[in-house]
């Protein structure tokens, strides 16, 4: 139900907002239309987030891998796609260019499908994550607890067996990112949805 409400709300927020002209460095989060294994283990119907690189593409890290994408895919999948940019405070301080050289250098990566912090393969998030520096290098997002349970505090069936299957624990708690909570960064601010 809490869900819902989120995505209704996200909804409201956007009747009549449109987009900003998109600019390298914005992000793009992506508005499930239904829950998934993602969204059910954080806050809101956020399962996505990519990397604007210019008016014409973005980079992500997508089931095949860190790639370059052009925008119209986005336009095109289900759900909507929010709009979203550093707030100024945090824009001022970011490196814009060592940000996406950042990004750029992780073109090739495969997909981290175990969400691990210490492989070489990388998530969504986790891109956007490791990409973003301030003027002084230092990275302007820091990690948070992964976090695989539901409201109720417990790991859920989806994840327990997922791992299970990989002979491995459910990372409960390890440094990492999710598109959820990323799109509620104090330094970043949703200004529109993508058309």
């Amino acid at each position: 139900m809490r869900k819902l409400l989120l995505h209704f709300t996200c909804a409201l927020t956007l009747v009549g907002c449109s987009s900003r002209k998109l600019v390298a460095g914005d992000l793009l989060f992506h508005l499930s239309p239904q829950a998934n294994a993602i969204t059910s283990v954080t806050e809101g119907m956020i399962d996505h987030v990519a990397m604007v690189l210019n008016g014409d593409s973005v980079i992500e890290a997508v089931g095949r891998g860190v790639v370059v994408t052009h925008i119209d895919s986005l336009r095109n999948e289900q759900g909507c796609y929010l709009h979203a940019r550093l707030k100024k405070k945090w824009l001022r301080q970011t490196d814009i260019t060592a940000t996406l050289t950042n990004a750029r250098s992780y073109l090739g990566r495969r997909y981290d499908r175990l969400y691990l912090p210490t492989n070489e393969e990388i998530y969504c998030s986790e891109l956007v994550q490791l990409s973003f520096v301030d003027r002084e290098g230092k990275r302007l997002f820091t990690p948070i607890a992964m976090s695989f349970h539901d409201e109720s505090g417990q790991i859920t069936p989806y994840w327990q067996a997922f791992y299970k299957s990989h002979n491995m624990p459910v990372p409960e708690g390890e440094p990492g990112t999710n598109p959820n909570e990323m799109a509620r960064r104090k330094q970043i601010k949703i200004i529109g949805k993508l058309k």
